[in-house]
């Protein structure tokens, strides 16, 4: 008999991440409005976010231990009530004297708390599901992401225009203690290991037994990785470094269009874990590799575009539903990338190996805007010398991972 894909526990997950994440959303938006108004200069803001996600970075690997030593249920209701307890104290502390200084606190706090929830809530899917409704799970978890990326902007911006900041600052308190409320009612079978070592004994132990597993015992869980960083590594170059430069800077439209383009990007995301779902049990490993391929495929049409004598909304239409096809496969090969990873991987290590697959993907973010803002700045004219070789090189690495895949298929197949 099928395993019923929303059971309770996972019902009450997906809830718990609707409310936690249009929490986080809303806020972060009016964070982000507050402080380009205080201080006119989105630099000041952008600095605040990338020290922030430093502790994210450096942590997430504790947080991976934790949630293979710990009762996972619990500490996501700690860290879900911890949240709001830190935004409450923040809303309580925030003067127009020390708002910067309050913010900037809050946004690392917050990061540290994030290293250890996002590998935690990753590794409670495979202990809730089994099979192709890992899949599945992570596919409706993304779509939740999704939805509450595209719909709690528009909503913490009215509330921030009508209101204030502490008034959503107030709602995002609520927020993450109702994430706590639901996750209180999951119930997860929790079996606390034996040791007899102290904390750093401990941690020096649980991160070698897990580096072994990823680089000796299952290096396929590493190539994944790999593939998904790189993958990963060109998408957020372009569309977080490229499309606000093709929109604003190459071909001058106004800040609507971007915004458009934004949220189409978003339907797109939410477009491609929808067809995630549908594919689990019909998209075969191997043919991962193809859809490598099709990202890579995806991107060219952008840069051709730059390529013929077209009017500013041709090029625009054509970047647009380039990109949005782009998002969509890159959508489902994170979710069938992850749900193989999560398939390989022990439960008492899903929390480790989760946490080292948010580390690189976080690592890798800054590196490519880095890189795709060297390549557009120098190429601010022929952007088509960056758009058309990125498409191409991405090609070239769907169809060389083609035998990683379908070994990896046959290892599936021999299991």
């Amino acid at each position: 008999m099928a395993q019923k894909l929303f059971t309770k526990n996972f019902t009450l997950l997906v809830l718990g991440q609707v409310t936690s994440l249009f929490g986080n959303y809303i806020l972060k938006l009016a964070l982000s409005m507050y402080v380009l108004e205080v201080t006119g200069s989105a630099t000041i803001f952008a600095g605040i976010l990338s020290i922030a996600t430093i502790p994210t970075i450096l942590l997430s690997p504790f947080g991976g231990i934790l949630s293979d030593r710990a009762n996972r249920r619990n500490i996501m209701v700690a860290l879900d009530a911890l949240s709001g307890i830190s935004v409450l104290c923040a809303a309580i502390f925030l003067t127009q004297r020390n708002d910067l200084t309050v913010i900037s606190i809050l946004l690392v706090i917050l990061s540290i708390l994030g290293a250890f929830e996002t590998p935690n809530v990753q590794a409670c899917i495979p202990t809730m599901l089994t099979g192709d409704n890992i899949m599945k799970g992570n596919a409706v978890v993304n779509q939740v992401a999704s939805l509450s990326y595209l719909v709690a902007p528009m909503f913490g911006s009215i509330l921030y225009s009508m209101f204030g900041l502490k008034p959503v600052m107030y709602a995002s308190i609520i927020c993450f203690f109702v994430t706590a409320l639901f996750e209180c009612f999951i119930e997860l079978s929790y079996e606390r290991l034996a040791n007899n070592q102290n904390i750093f004994s401990i941690i020096k132990y649980d991160f070698l037994t897990s580096m072994r597993f990823v680089f000796k015992e299952q290096s396929d869980i590493l190539k994944m990785l790999l593939l998904a960083a790189v993958s990963r590594f060109f998408v957020m170059g372009i569309t977080i470094i490229g499309l606000p430069y093709i929109v604003r800077t190459v071909l001058e439209l106004n800040a609507r269009y971007y915004g458009a383009a934004e949220s189409a990007l978003a339907v797109a995301t939410i477009l491609g874990s929808i067809a995630a779902g549908l594919l689990t049990g019909k998209l075969k490993t191997h043919k991962l590799s193809q859809v490598l391929a099709a990202l890579g495929i995806f991107i060219i049409p952008a840069g051709i575009a730059f390529i013929f004598p077209l009017n500013k909304i041709s090029v625009y239409i054509i970047n647009v539903l380039s990109l949005c096809g782009m998002q969509i496969v890159i959508s489902i090969f994170s979710i069938f990338a992850v749900s193989l990873i999560q398939q390989r991987t022990p439960n008492h290590l899903m929390g480790k190996v989760m946490a080292y697959t948010s580390a690189i993907t976080l690592c890798v973010q800054p590196i490519g805007q880095i890189v795709y803002g060297f390549l557009f700045d120098n190429f601010n004219t022929t952007v088509y010398f960056v758009l058309i070789p990125t498409g191409i090189v991405v090609c070239i690495i769907g169809l060389l991972s083609t035998r990683f895949f379908s070994e990896l298929e046959r290892k599936q197949s021999d299991q």
